[in-house]
């Protein structure tokens, strides 16, 4: 018995040694692995499978773009969510459709709440642009794609712009100090306008996936002109 016990082992080890090991090395099988803790239940998928969609909660987390907050005993990251439920979450990012069960009954745990974003312009040097957003992450990264430039240094994102963590408003581009001005922060030598600044917001919009409810028929212009561009995700 105990021979066979060890032949069993042996030929296990050649087909899968993953198989012999203790069961914590399923946190980590392989790099392109990870494993999360929804609410109890442990899943495991490729790292590109949950990043599939930028922007979004899981792909921060995975992608090491916002910090993990809770961990479970064995080290996965823990997001507190119903567990059971996350089985159709996963399904729908590797297939790229929802599917559901006939009699499911509880699709209200799927649903958020959706994100709002509106961007004014008034036209007016003393009003400015204004962007709000319901979701503050958005306002983050329009913060963190501009920088003002002062004397040849690099001053980061100016707090006069700054409302809220949901608003922000450009009333002007130049700052008491002569030579200032407001650059993307890829690009210093592009100086920012009114109209680039929209331009700059919309298209980071489209690119984490707000969808423009704003009609554009030809009585409002482009969108450089419209006054007021709404958009929810």
């Amino acid at each position: 018995m105990e021979w066979n016990l060890r032949r069993m082992e042996s030929e296990l080890r050649q087909i899968n040694p993953d198989l012999l090991q203790p069961s914590k090395s399923f946190k980590k099988p392989s790099s392109g692995t990870i494993t999360i803790n929804v609410g109890g239940y442990l899943y495991a998928a490729q790292r590109h499978t949950l990043a599939k969609h930028p922007g979004s909660l899981l792909e921060e987390i995975v992608m090491g773009k916002k910090p993990v907050v809770h961990v479970d005993s064995m080290g996965n990251t823990f997001i507190d969510r119903d567990g059971p439920i996350f089985r159709h979450v996963l399904n729908f990012l590797r297939m790229g459709e929802l599917v559901l069960p006939d009699d499911f009954k509880e699709a209200g745990l799927l649903r958020r709440e959706p994100a709002f974003l509106e961007v004014t312009d008034s036209h007016e040097r003393s009003q400015g642009l204004r962007v709000y957003c319901s979701d503050s992450t958005f306002i983050e990264k329009v913060k963190n794609r501009l920088v003002q430039i002062s004397k040849s240094r690099l001053d980061g994102f100016p707090e006069e712009f700054e409302v809220s963590s949901n608003i922000i408003q450009f009333r002007h581009f130049i700052k008491s100090e002569q030579g200032s001005r407001l650059v993307l922060k890829q690009d210093s030598t592009f100086l920012c306008t009114l109209e680039c600044l929209k331009l700059e917001a919309v298209m980071l919009a489209l690119k984490r996936g707000f969808r423009l409810l704003t009609s554009l028929d030809s009585s409002r212009g482009s969108v450089v002109q419209c006054e007021a561009l709404h958009f929810v995700k």
